[in-house]
């Protein structure tokens, strides 16, 4: 299985979630062997999309380089990994991407529109040897061994309009593009207030989020699956696991869990080498 890029760059322009405003966007072809990077073009900075450059994850995966970060990387990486794309170089002339619709659909459609183009390299996936399990309070991630890349994620939120959601999902480009990458992001009314302080979803609007009041789903009328929200949890997964550098091998089991356990995760996989090893993928 070769690397693969894009094969010729494309720009869109649209609304930062948390900063507001408006983000101009290119994706650009990458040279075999350079994986994923953000550069931010208003400071002249690049930025590796690793899981040891995350250095946020509340409200969003946030990668951080020398006085540069990136914040809400995770749906971009969840197109990048569905795509299976392994070098990609991104530019920016602010602090995140553009949310678009709130889903990796809208980035997928925008790598297929440039195309793919596969290189003269080989491509290689972090095999896991062995279980790897973080948790905090309530809620746990798990990278198990297993032939192949699945998703096994349980969430659990005390309204209605979620409640107990389960889902399981093997992966393939077919598969993603159909039951994850359309799947939207949520958020709470009664968070936004204190959001607002933070600086925060500022660019949140009925059109990108699913918005919860109560047990009420305000915009339900944009929801595309019934269980929409622990799908999108997988998309925010697939995202933070592409952090990893290469495809992973293993199965992922998630229960109530977020950005943050999901890089600790690959903090405890690759601080083992008994933990992994690295292959050629077939």
């Amino acid at each position: 299985m070769p690397r693969r890029t894009i094969a010729s760059e494309i720009t869109v322009t649209g609304t930062a979630l948390h900063a507001g405003g408006t983000v101009r966007m290119t994706l650009s072809p990458a040279l075999p062997g350079t994986g994923v990077t953000f550069r931010r073009s208003d400071l002249g900075l690049d930025i590796p999309a690793r899981f040891d450059r995350v250095g946020e994850t509340n409200l969003g995966t946030v990668i951080a380089q020398g006085g540069a970060s990136v914040g809400v990387v995770e749906h971009l990486m969840a197109a990048v990994a569905g795509a299976e794309i392994d070098d990609l170089r991104v530019i920016l002339d602010g602090p995140e991407p553009p949310i678009l619709d709130g889903d990796a659909l809208s980035f997928l459609v925008l790598l297929e529109r440039a195309g793919f183009h596969d290189e003269a390299a080989r491509r290689q996936g972090v095999k896991v040897l062995q279980r790897v399990e973080v948790s905090h309070k309530d809620a746990t991630a798990a990278l198990v061994p297993s032939d192949r890349l699945e998703y096994d994620m349980e969430i659990d939120f005390p309204t209605k309009a979620i409640g107990r959601q389960s889902f399981h999902f093997v992966f393939s480009r077919e598969g993603f593009r159909r039951d994850i990458a359309p799947a939207r992001t949520f958020g709470f009314v009664h968070e936004l207030e204190t959001l607002k302080k933070m600086n925060r979803g500022n660019g949140a609007s009925l059109d990108n989020t699913l918005a919860i009041d109560g047990n009420t789903v305000l915009n339900a009328s944009l929801m595309r699956f019934g269980d929409e929200f622990v799908r999108h949890k997988i998309l925010d997964a697939i995202g933070d696991m592409a952090l990893a550098g290469a495809r992973l091998v293993a199965r992922f089991e998630g229960r109530r869990s977020g950005h943050g356990l999901n890089n600790a995760l690959l903090r405890a996989l690759f601080a083992g080498r008994a933990n992994y090893e690295i292959i050629n993928l077939p």
